[in-house]
């Protein structure tokens, strides 16, 4: 791969509500979209959302929103005359060369000596599915199956026909939209917890949201779930700091009949701390406490049995090595939005489809939670360049694969409209 001309133009989508985690909101996505060229002419698009809240909240505290996302977006404008005029044997080499160069980069101008690597992998996910799509055109690849290296076929080898669709239940999302999405059929919610405040305000608004929200699901049944009933996993998003706060949350789960409805409980902790969650009764994920492959063995060791996978938040690159350390290790992977348009959804459905089934789950579990975050969600679906495919919309809780979505890969070969369209041409 030798990449000669690069662009990158940004499109700003707002929210219908504020999108609350971390004890924190933002009210808007940025995507970014970057057009690769080659030296044979080729042509490739990629696209990216950013998330500063979630990829470092110390930036996006320091900073306006606007500003964070400007920030961010300096990272991926450095990294695009990084990549130009050098020779690359294919896309994860783009990422092992550029990743160390972008997160140096990264703490000059953010002026944070301690960024989290997550904030530049974010950042760079637009160019790495840019090259990826550059590659396939390289290579005469047409299907995901193929783009998947060699080593790494093995761990992505299964064909899920259904996939539970995750909705989130954030924490400004009212209720009348949370019951809204049980009639719609969905089994399984996510929810943020980790509210505003203390320790102690927090565990008293998280344990009030869970009384409401199992409430209103308690009496829910779907045929996605092994048990027949809607499930729940639980995000903390790192906002605990103690162990036992845990616990108590976990105990009134267990007092309303929740407990064993809790499919799994991901990031209770700071990753600065290093507790051992062997002996609380739920099963742990991991999500953006995991920077590289080696983080994987660490949150095992802890105790963590499930790892999520963030094409769309971590790089696709950096997904196929986190799928293989993962199973090597015996956790269980999912993949995990970060209110991801219609396009970014895809690519994650790709990942999740070739995933092993999740326990308790009849089938792969994919969080998606477009509906609900944007008012404007059935445009966006009408924008698709396969606008019609039947696996775009979940039916009664689930995306449902047949072999017409394996053959077109969700659509993620063709070019990423309209956002394509926003550059100018050479």
């Amino acid at each position: 791969m030798h990449i000669v001309h690069t662009d990158l133009e940004i499109q700003r989508e707002p929210f219908a509500h504020p999108f609350g985690f971390k004890g924190a909101a933002f009210h808007e996505k940025w995507n970014l979209v970057v057009r690769l060229r080659d030296d044979a002419q080729h042509e490739a698009f990629g696209l990216g959302g950013l998330a500063v809240l979630w990829a470092d909240r110390d930036v996006f505290s320091a900073h306006t929103e606007t500003g964070g996302n400007v920030l961010m977006t300096a990272l991926l404008e450095y990294a695009l005359q990084q990549v130009k005029r050098r020779d690359y044997t294919d896309p994860m080499a783009i990422l092992a060369d550029l990743l160390p160069q972008v997160h140096d980069y990264g703490k000059t101008v953010t002026h944070n000596p301690n960024l989290r690597l997550t904030f530049s992998l974010i950042s760079l996910v637009a160019l790495d599915n840019a090259a990826w799509m550059l590659y396939a055109r390289e290579n005469g690849i047409h299907t995901f199956d193929d783009l998947i290296p060699l080593p790494y076929r093995p761990y992505l080898s299964h064909r899920q026909t259904h996939l539970a669709s995750v909705p989130l239940v954030s924490y400004a999302l009212p209720m009348d939209v949370v019951r809204s999405v049980l009639d719609s059929g969905a089994c399984i919610l996510k929810i943020k917890i980790g509210q505003p405040g203390s320790e102690s305000e927090m565990l008293c608004k998280d344990i009030d949201c869970l009384t409401r929200i199992h409430e209103a699901a308690r009496a829910c049944e779907t045929p996605m779930t092994d048990s027949g009933k809607v499930l729940y996993y639980l995000d903390a998003n790192g906002r605990y700091k103690k162990k036992e706060t845990i616990a108590r949350l976990l105990d009134h789960a267990r007092k309303i009949g929740m407990l064993d409805r809790i499919l799994l409980f991901e990031e209770p902790f700071d990753e600065t701390l290093e507790v051992d969650v062997t002996d609380l009764p739920a099963r742990f994920a991991a999500d953006e406490s995991l920077h590289t492959v080696r983080d994987i063995n660490t949150k095992i060791q802890q105790g963590y049995g499930a790892v999520a996978l963030k094409p769309a938040g971590k790089t696709l690159s950096l997904t196929f090595q986190m799928a293989a350390a993962a199973a090597e290790a015996g956790a269980y992977c999912f993949v995990a939005d970060n209110a991801c348009v219609p396009t970014l959804v895809e690519w994650n459905k790709n990942v999740t489809a070739r995933l092993p089934a999740f326990p308790g789950v009849r089938g792969g579990i994919l969080e998606s939670n477009g509906p609900e975050t944007y008012a404007t969600w059935p445009d966006l679906l009408a924008a698709y360049p396969i606008p019609d495919a039947a696996w775009l919309r979940p039916r009664s809780g689930a995306f449902i694969l047949d072999n017409e979505y394996y053959r077109q890969s969700g659509g993620i070969f063709s070019d990423p409209m309209p956002y394509a369209k926003l550059f100018r041409s050479f």
